[in-house]
């Protein structure tokens, strides 16, 4: 059965996913219990600190595979070289003016429940969260309604 996950990372980690085309994203070596669970068919829901929303969603390919080539920077990890990598497929990425924000979702989900409303962002400390599918389906649709609406105009 696939599972579903919440990939928590900065703008810089996010932006290099999206440079190779959603082909394939790294895990913090501090997730390697995590990522090892993760397989061909789970559903990654990308969340980026900082802006607090979510950009894009993508279907798992590969098993997780270890290689410490240096892919993704951060400035705050300089040392980190998301060892735990997999390979994926878009299955929506919005423009980054069509992001959706993050603090709606508290109410929505079931995952985030166990964080009081006014500590929403707890919920995003850590790399990797794995969240029901149901929580995931809600993203999904979202990200399909918004991808389908035309952008305004300015």
């Amino acid at each position: 059965m696939a599972r579903c996950w919440i990939v928590v990372g900065g703008p810089e980690i996010f932006a290099k996913t999206r440079e190779m085309g959603f082909t394939r994203h790294g895990f913090k070596s501090t997730r390697r219990g995590m990522a090892a669970k993760i397989g061909p068919g789970d559903g990654l829901a990308f969340y980026v600190t900082g802006r607090k929303q979510f950009a894009a969603l993508a279907r798992v390919k590969s098993h997780v595979a270890e290689d410490h080539t240096r892919i993704w920077q951060s400035e705050k990890k300089p040392d980190e070289t998301y060892p735990y990598r997999v390979e994926i497929e878009p299955i929506v990425a919005l423009a980054e003016d069509r992001w959706l924000d993050a603090e709606p979702y508290h109410d929505r989900f079931a995952w985030t429940q166990r964080w009081p409303r006014a500590n929403w962002t707890l919920a995003y400390q850590g790399n990797l969260h794995e969240i029901p599918e149901s929580d995931f389906e809600i993203l999904e649709r979202d990200f399909e309604r918004v991808a389908k609406t035309p952008a305004a105009r300015a």
